[in-house]
């Protein structure tokens, strides 16, 4: 089984639980599922869940089911799947069933269910012990190659869902800094806006492009340039220019990390949506959707995150979203589309 673009095969049970950190980019605690969709032994799509809790009504379970299955029907084709629940054995084992049958029920081959405890790998499909053993399989990933290779290859599975969140939120109060920074720069925004909305895509234009290009020479934005960067982002196409300029690579989605952490709160919808929507190309979709979460935590209305979450949830690709939103929004490089926030 190979992961996507052949960066690294997976021969075992064990290898394919130390490499689902790397699918979904952080290691699932316990009462996570994790789906995974495989076509012809590679792996395409990795769906993760809550499973609820033990005990819950069995609806609650049904619920989930009832998501995942249409999000995964929608990566066909689709040849097999592999279902790995983490935690407890009286909580995983029943569940896993429960999801696997509903999967099945729909004409998708289940060719495993797996639980890990406790660093042991259970296989609820095996029954024999040379392969299989009743006791579990030792899952080490400090050992395996799994992981070396996947570091090589640039994955990256961080301690858990948290440390994801860290990478574009501040846990601390906005700097000084930053908040007289961007007082500054609305001020400098609203007296520019008296020129017209060319004058200011054309400083956005400037902006974006500037701070891309500082950030691929290794240069920290200064809190006087984030600040005017997250305030012209509130105006839509210099959004929207940022969203065609960013590249679908690891750098650009470090650079809107940082901006989103270092943005006064109230600016952080168009950034973190950037964000998201480049982490979502790079096939990042935990970071995308917590990032396009972030954005509606600080304005549930900003309409572009509330489609990408839309997408996300119904597990589209990118190219799909990218073609609805350019048949559906204004040109992002025309400065006549409307300066308001989203």
């Amino acid at each position: 089984m190979s992961f996507p673009d052949n960066k690294l095969t997976v021969r075992s049970s064990a290898d394919l639980a130390t490499a689902v950190p790397y699918l979904i980019g952080f290691h699932p605690g316990d009462g996570s599922i994790v789906v995974i969709a495989c076509r012809d032994r590679r792996i395409v799509f990795a769906a993760r869940g809550d499973l609820p809790t033990l005990g819950s009504p069995g609806h609650h379970l049904r619920e989930l089911t009832a998501h995942l299955v249409p999000v995964v029907q929608r990566q066909q084709p689709i040849t097999d799947l592999v279902i790995v629940g983490y935690g407890a054995q009286g909580h995983i084992d029943p569940a896993l069933h429960v999801v696997g049958e509903a999967f099945a029920a729909t004409g998708l081959t289940v060719r495993e269910l797996l639980r890990v405890t406790d660093s042991r790998i259970f296989s609820l499909t095996c029954d024999d012990p040379g392969c299989c053993p009743p006791q579990g399989t030792p899952v080490d990933p400090t050992t395996s190659l799994v992981a070396v290779h996947a570091t090589v290859a640039g994955l990256v599975a961080r301690p858990d869902r948290a440390a994801v969140a860290r990478r574009f939120t501040n846990l601390d109060s906005t700097g000084d800094g930053i908040r007289h920074a961007t007082t500054d720069a609305t001020a400098r925004m609203a007296a520019l806006k008296t020129a017209g909305s060319t004058a200011v895509y054309e400083a956005g234009v400037h902006a974006v492009r500037g701070a891309l290009r500082q950030h691929d020479d290794g240069t920290r934005l200064t809190d006087d340039e984030v600040a005017w960067l997250t305030v012209l982002l509130t105006h839509r196409p210099v959004r929207d220019l940022a969203v065609d300029l960013t590249q679908p690579h690891d750098q650009h989605v470090t650079f809107w990390a940082e901006i989103t952490r270092r943005a006064d709160e109230p600016l952080v919808p168009a950034p973190a949506t950037v964000l998201a929507l480049t982490a979502w190309r790079c096939g990042d979709g935990v970071l995308a959707l917590m990032a396009a979460e972030r954005a509606l935590q600080i304005d549930p209305d900003y309409q572009l995150a509330v489609l990408l979450l839309q997408a996300l949830h119904a597990g589209l690709p990118p190219s799909v979203f990218e073609q609805a939103t350019t048949s559906t929004e204004p040109s992002p490089s025309s400065p006549n589309t409307p300066t308001e926030q989203e």
